[in-house]
């Protein structure tokens, strides 16, 4: 039953992301916030860098990086709510570990951006690679130990009172 409600979840969720208007309202809206945060970190470091929409620019040489779907970290949210939604636990610990998954897997996720936009700007063959098959694991498997750790931290499940058969 758990795993039914795991897959309709995924699903649903990656079926909602692939239509137009939650692209539109939701996910590039999402995204550009991404690429602002990514150049609001790097600007403490390299004032030149700027954000424009989803794109991540160095205005000294024009290196830049497009934050596209499936960049933007959405896809490990959705698998991480799907694992945590299925699970067995109270609502108050299934928030707990959405709004903690969630930072987890952005701040990774802002991590992974502003390396790749550094690594374009060093060696293209190393920033494929990694944006590819690297960053792509990363992300997946971050949100996998996230849920990992948030099932140890549940409190444990109350024992059931079961009448005594003597």
């Amino acid at each position: 039953m758990r795993l039914l409600l795991f897959v309709i979840v995924l699903i649903v969720l990656y079926a909602a992301e692939l239509l137009e208007p939650v692209r539109r309202a939701v996910i590039m809206p999402f995204t550009a916030l991404i690429a602002k945060t990514s150049a609001a970190i790097v600007q403490l470091f390299d004032p030149t860098v700027q954000a424009s929409g989803i794109v991540l620019r160095s205005a000294d040489n024009g290196a830049a990086v497009a934050i596209l779907p499936g960049c933007n970290g959405v896809e490990a949210m959705i698998c991480l709510t799907a694992a945590i939604l299925a699970f067995p636990a109270s609502l108050y610990h299934k928030l707990l570990g959405l709004i903690a998954g969630f930072a987890a897997i952005q701040a990774l996720n802002i991590v992974r951006i502003i390396s790749l936009f550094y690594l374009l700007q060093w060696n293209r063959l190393w920033f494929e690679w990694a944006h590819l098959y690297l960053w792509q694991a990363l992300i997946i498997l971050d949100a996998l130990i996230i849920f990992i750790v948030w099932m140890r931290m549940l409190p444990p499940p109350e024992p059931t009172s079961e009448p005594n058969r003597g």
